[in-house]
């Protein structure tokens, strides 16, 4: 009896051992595989959503460079001389950029689309304070005015262009 045991023992022990090799083997197989297929379908999604995103920074650069008061300033005209309706104006064209714009933030990072958003509301910020000015008493003067403003610093959108342009190359490098 002892002896059957023993070579029943002998006899399953090499296959027990090679159970347990195979079923290691087999599992770490299944988990490569698993992540070479994650692998591959991240790429794959990287391919095809970079000229999304590429198009989507393109748009916003757009938009800041819109927004720029120097540009802002010689596109969007006064219709008045009151200096109160051309602030309005102003801000409305920048608003109206900004809503037209909003659907980007998808594909930007979300601290790429901060940096816009503030530098959106530094210019409006900008165009209100020029306004209260007491030097400020017509819509040609609020031009001058803040004209003069961005000869002293530079623009709150080439902050943002120069936050855009880092997180493309980024995207690039890696």
């Amino acid at each position: 009896m002892k002896e059957q045991i023993f070579e029943l023992l002998l006899y399953t022990t090499p296959t027990l051992v090679v159970g347990v090799v195979a079923f290691y083997f087999f599992r770490e197989h299944i988990r490569n595989e698993d992540g070479r297929r994650r692998f591959l379908l991240h790429k794959d999604m990287q391919v095809n959503s970079l000229p999304i995103r590429l198009q989507a920074y393109e748009r916003m650069s757009l938009f800041l460079e819109r927004i720029s008061p120097n540009k802002l300033l010689i596109r969007v005209t006064p219709v008045g001389t009151s200096k109160e309706d051309y602030e309005a104006l102003l801000i409305k064209s920048i608003d109206q950029e900004y809503e037209h714009n909003l659907s980007q933030q998808i594909y930007v990072s979300d601290d790429c689309w901060g940096v816009i958003s503030t530098s959106k509301n530094a210019t409006i910020q900008l165009i209100r304070k020029a306004c209260l000015l007491e030097k400020t008493d017509s819509a040609n003067k609020l031009r001058e005015v803040v004209l003069a403003e961005m000869l002293e610093k530079q623009a709150p959108s080439n902050t943002a262009l120069s936050f855009i342009k880092n997180e493309v190359s980024e995207m690039w490098s890696s």
